[in-house]
This record gives C-alpha cells, sequence and structure tokens, in this order.
C-alpha cells in the first residue's frame, strides 16, 4: 500500500463537498484603480462537475477552453475518492461562459478509465488534451493517464500499479521528443512518488523513484507538474522530503532531470526560507524559473540553481499558501493563493520578477458571495489577453453544497492579445501549430523575423513551417489590422 499525503493543509476537506447552480455574474467594482475586470462565468452543479483542484484550463486549438473537475458527473463509485459526489469530468467552456461536460469519470465499470482528476489537461499536437486521474484505472486506486479529443473521446493509455506510481497530480507535458513525462505523488519503488514517461502509445518508463537516498533527500510526494526547459532537461519540485525536516516529513526540493532519469537536486527548502512546493515552475524568457512555495514565498531560480525569495506572503495584505505562477504578455507573473487576503479565502495577485506584489482580486467567504473561494488552480492567460481561472469552492446555490462546487471565471487586465505556441521549440522544415484569434486574414508568419510558410485552418487555429534561417526569437503573425507576437520564445533546433 503506497502512502498517501493528501491530507497536508486540509486538502481532505473540500473532497465531501457538494452543489447545485449555474450563474454568469460580473464584479467590477473593488478591484483598483487600472482597468480590470472580474467576471465569474459560471458554477458547477454537481451534474457537470464539481471542486475544479489543482488543474489550470487549456486552451484548445478551436478558442474554447478545457480543464478538468476532481468530482461530480455523471456517475457514481465508491470506488472514487469522492464516494457519492461523482467522480470527475473533463468539461469544455467558451470564453463567453458556455459550458459543455464533455467526459464524465468511472464511465466504465470498476472505473477501469479512471477516477478523480485532480490535475489539469495538456493539448498535444495531435490536437488531443493528455491527463491523469488519481485513481481509478484497472488498479482501483492508483490513477491513470488518459488522452481525450475535444468531442469527448477518451482512451485510458496506461493504469498505474502502485509499482510504477500511484496517484498523480500535476500536469502532463509533452516533451522535445514527442513522448510526455509527468509525475506521480505516491508509488514506486519507495512509495514516495515517481517521475515517469510515457510514449504516444501508451507505454511507460519509470525515470525515478523519489527518496531513493538516505532519508529521502532527493525529496519525496512531487504534487507539480514537470517543466522541460530550453537546454532540455526536466526541472520539477518534490512537495516533502530533501535534507531539511521540516514537520511532518521535510520542506521539499527541486530538483533537474535529464531524460534517462538522472536526477540532480538544485535547492532543499529549509522552511525559513520557503517550505512546501505543491505547484511546479515555469521558465521565464529570461531563462530562469519562477515559483512558489505553500509556506508563503514566491522565488527565482537560475538553470544552475542559484535560488531567491522575490516576495513573503504576509496574510491580509497579498494572501498565504500560494500555488503556481504564470508570465503574463506583459513579462510579469499571475498567481492565486488558496487563502489569505481581506477576506481570508484567497486572492489573484500579480508578482514583476523583481518582487513587488499587488493584489488584483479578493474571493470571499462561500456562504456570504458567490464569485468564488479558494482557487486552488492557477491562471491561464488566453490568446486574447485575458486571465481565466476556477475556484475549488463557491457559487449561488448553497442548499446542495453547503459551501458551493466550484466556479470558473475570468479576469481582464486589458493585456494585449498575443499568440500561443503548442510547443516552443522545432528543427528547421518542421510544423509549428499557433493559436490565436482573427487568423482568417492573416498576411503573414515569421520566426524572430525570418518569413515562414503558413496555413490558416481557422479563426483560432495554424501551422506554420519553420524555414531556412530562422533564429531563436518570438514568432511574429500579422494580419490586415493587427500584428500578434508569441508570449513565449521559440527555440529553434538544435
Amino acid at each position: 500500500m503506497c502512502r498517501s499525503s493528501e491530507g497536508s493543509f486540509g486538502l481532505r476537506r473540500l473532497l465531501g463537498l457538494r452543489a447545485v447552480f449555474t450563474v454568469v455574474f460580473l464584479l467590477a467594482s473593488a478591484l483598483g484603480a487600472s482597468a480590470q475586470t472580474f467576471q465569474s462565468l459560471i458554477s458547477f452543479d454537481i451534474t457537470d462537475g464539481a471542486l475544479p483542484y489543482y488543474g489550470s484550463l487549456v486552451q484548445g486549438r478551436d478558442g474554447n477552453y478545457y480543464g478538468t473537475t476532481q468530482s461530480g458527473g455523471a456517475n457514481n463509485n465508491t470506488l472514487c475518492g469522492s464516494g457519492t459526489f461523482g467522480c470527475g469530468t473533463v468539461f469544455k467552456i467558451t470564453p463567453s461562459g458556455a459550458l459543455t461536460t464533455i467526459y464524465s469519470f468511472c464511465s466504465q465499470p470498476n472505473c477501469t478509465d479512471g477516477a478523480n482528476p485532480w490535475g489539469g489537461l495538456v493539448l498535444g499536437t495531435d490536437g488531443s488534451f493528455y491527463g491523469t486521474t488519481y485513481y481509478g484505472g484497472v488498479n482501483s486506486a492508483d490513477g491513470t493517464v488518459f488522452r481525450i479529443t475535444p468531442a469527448g473521446a477518451l482512451r485510458t493509455m496506461h493504469s498505474f500499479d502502485g509499482t510504477d506510481g500511484a496517484n498523480p497530480v500535476g500536469a502532463l507535458i509533452q516533451g522535445m521528443d514527442g513522448n510526455g513525462y509527468g509525475a506521480t505523488v505516491n508509488g514506486g519503488a519507495n512509495g514516495y512518488g515517481t517521475v515517469f514517461r510515457i510514449s504516444p502509445k501508451g507505454g511507460l518508463n519509470t525515470l525515478y523513484n523519489f527518496c531513493s537516498q538516505s532519508n529521502c533527500t532527493d525529496g519525496e510526494n512531487p504534487y507539480g507538474g514537470l517543466v522541460q526547459a530550453t537546454n532540455g532537461y526536466l526541472y520539477g519540485t518534490t512537495e516533502a522530503g530533501g535534507t531539511f525536516r521540516c514537520p511532518p516529513n521535510g520542506c521539499g526540493t527541486i530538483f533537474a532531470m535529464t531524460l534517462s532519469g538522472k536526477l540532480r537536486t538544485l535547492h532543499d527548502f529549509d522552511g525559513e526560507y520557503g517550505a512546501y512546493p505543491y505547484a511546479g515552475l515555469v521558465q521565464a524568457n529570461d531563462g530562469n524559473f519562477y515559483g512558489t512555495a505553500m509556506s508563503g514565498v514566491a522565488f527565482s531560480l537560475t538553470p544552475t540553481g542559484k535560488y531567491a525569495v522575490l516576495h513573503i506572503f504576509e496574510g491580509t495584505d497579498s494572501g498565504v499558501s500560494p500555488l503556481g505562477l504564470v508570465q503574463g504578455i506583459d513579462g510579469n507573473f499571475y498567481g492565486t493563493t488558496v487563502e489569505g487576503g481581506n477576506s481570508g479565502w484567497g486572492t489573484i495577485y500579480e508578482l514583476t520578477s523583481t518582487g513587488t506584489l499587488t493584489t488584483l482580486f479578493d474571493f470571499c467567504d462561500p456562504e456570504a458571495c458567490s464569485y468564488g473561494s479558494q482557487p486552488y488552480a492557477g491562471l491561464l492567460q488566453a490568446t486574447n489577453g485575458t486571465f481565466y481561472g476556477t475556484t475549488a469552492l463557491g457559487g449561488t446555490d448553497l442548499t446542495d453544497c453547503g459551501a458551493g462546487c466550484g466556479t470558473v471565471y475570468s479576469l481582464g487586465m486589458n493585456l494585449t492579445p498575443f499568440v500561443s505556441l503548442v510547443q516552443n521549440w522545432g528543427k528547421i522544415g518542421t510544423t509549428a501549430e499557433i493559436l490565436g484569434q482573427g487568423f482568417t486574414g492573416v498576411t503573414s508568419v515569421s520566426f524572430n523575423g525570418t518569413p515562414a510558410k503558413f496555413v490558416v485552418h481557422s479563426s483560432t487555429y495554424l501551422t506554420a513551417t519553420v524555414p531556412q534561417g530562422a533564429t531563436t526569437g518570438l514568432v511574429t503573425v500579422t494580419t490586415s489590422g493587427f500584428t500578434f507576437h508569441s508570449n513565449k520564445i521559440f527555440q529553434v533546433l538544435p
């Protein structure tokens, strides 16, 4: 039996909550002087999902946003971690807030298709989405890796059995080699989690078993997802373990890993300057990594491991228990805190690379307001420039769910629309996939100034061939009325 660490920071208290509601609610007043607009797009109602947890939303080729809920949906089963409150869903939401449930987990006998997806999805180069479930699969309790089309056709790619890992939470990534990479919180040879590789056909290899070193100095329980850096290595965090023994199981680590599974610990959290990093890292356009620790710090890290605290969260001013960051098109970082702020129920904030923090929005007591509480998931900045996210609690109907079943919201900051790359790297002559808007009028595409051949597939999706002579830099898409730049640097390989 694998040791579970899901009780940390009161995570279990969310698992038994229920709600029924749907609402569109506009709130723009108490957001400060700059033109920020918060909008509650939908409220989950058990049948269409409940408790969207750690998974950030992801934008699809069609311009809609896709995500998961940990509970709710059409199916109940005692094999689900949430008992009779539903086994979780995959959903689609339009930018204007029209919600469609595209899959309800535990649709197969004994939940062999998986149950309770805690993490989010990743868009693959084939147009499908890839994700994981915390429970379910052939072995009932250990979770799965799945692929799902935008229309809702799901294929279970792998069922964990404990020995090769158990209970994945962080989102998958698609690596430069075309394989998927991810981590499991539990299981593996030592019971404290793994890093794995999965092929497009579903073949899984365990790359690393945490707690392979004495006293788990190499870390344990990686909740966050991985990031593949421009140098090709995988970077990630472990919530516990490491050299410093914060109670109950260590303060956590940051690690780098080769694709063959050789791990190097880059930083040991010591409790004083951070502890318990639940979320993964983001590599910014300056080449450095940025992240947060649930103890209340935001930090930066160079690829070689130089660590610096950027901001200390202090409760009412900026929130507490920060989770993942995303770099906006303006170069600043945006994130959420699970708790704290003026109401104590979480915040949305903006953070500069030098550590200046601005609180953008305060969530509220779910029994006192309807627009959401406790945003466990990080943010998606869509190509229209607007941020989208979810709250685990909140909503308007408190009859069937005492604290609400969660919401989807948007936050407009008047930031410039841009284009997003499905993969931020490629060789000369390969096809790059580009997401955005207004593509029916595209006149040119260039890679760091070098013109490229392109094909417009829809108003929100085009492909371009990486041209001869292209160099690493931004991708630019020009229409008859606007020029869009990519939010990430495209790396020309090798």
